[in-house]
């Protein structure tokens, strides 16, 4: 399946050693590769729909220092879809209220029929990216109510609600930053893994990079950390996947394209 990777830390890091051995893993993950950094509500996307090993851009980029706070990176194996730059990940989106949402996705949507009507507005074809349009329409419906921006918390809540739901007999790994907070959430037992270096940073990966003491995720709910912290849990409310026999062609991969796109 393809993989993730994160930072959340309060001090900036430089994140060459890790980066560089996820992006190796693209000899197996080589449908795509994306990184986005963040700065505040910004969002700096770079990305390519080629292997990251093949990558002459990616090769010089990670020559020199790469100093985060917060950031993620993907790589991509698509047993079903086109090697396109619009199906390459993170994927990003404003809510109503000017907030960047960015998101990244590795698992897959067997079944959840309220994300079809993004198939003819989306940019690519990717499960991933119609995942980021529901939950930002979603926030956006609250906010158009409320006519005014969700709280933090509100934020939380709302996530919380509609991952919960999407987790129901999908396959859903997620990485999300909101321009402050970064959510994360896994249904599928040992697919993610976290490394708490000090206090105020910790990692994600979908592997171990190095031999440091890298911890599975809790997983089953949603966690938001801001500055390295953990600053919500949720309850262990999402549905746990298991891989059902008649699924297995599309397991290798974090999106399902419908067969007509």
């Amino acid at each position: 399946m393809c993989e993730l990777f994160g930072v959340n830390t309060k001090t900036r890091i430089k994140v060459n050693r890790y980066l560089k051995t996820f992006f190796s893993h693209s000899e197996i993950h080589k449908h795509g590769w994306g990184m986005a950094m963040f700065y505040g509500n910004a969002a700096s996307i770079e990305k390519e729909p080629t292997s990251a090993n093949q990558s002459n851009y990616l090769r010089e980029r990670i020559k020199h220092p790469i100093i985060v706070d917060n950031m993620m990176a993907h790589i991509r194996l698509a047993s079903v879809g086109r090697m396109l730059w619009a199906n390459s990940h993170p994927f990003a989106k404003h809510d109503n209220y000017g907030r960047s949402w960015t998101l990244e996705h590795n698992g897959t949507i067997f079944n959840f029929p309220a994300l079809n009507k993004y198939i003819e507005v989306q940019e690519g074809q990717t499960d991933s990216e119609r995942i980021l349009l529901y939950l930002v329409d979603k926030i956006d419906e609250r906010q158009n109510e409320l006519q005014r921006a969700l709280t933090e918390q509100e934020r939380f809540a709302y996530m919380e609600e509609h991952i919960t739901t999407l987790s129901i007999n999908n396959k859903l790994n997620l990485l999300i930053w909101d321009g402050e907070n970064m959510y994360v959430h896994t249904n599928y037992a040992n697919t993610l893994y976290m490394l708490r270096q000090s206090d105020d940073t910790v990692l994600f990966s979908t592997q171990p990079l190095t031999d440091e003491d890298w911890q599975p995720v809790p997983f089953l709910r949603l966690l938001v950390f801001r500055d390295g912290k953990l600053v919500f849990e949720g309850e262990s409310r999402s549905q746990q996947y298991f891989d059902p026999e008649e699924n297995y062609e599309y397991n290798n991969c974090n999106e399902y394209e419908y067969a007509a796109l």
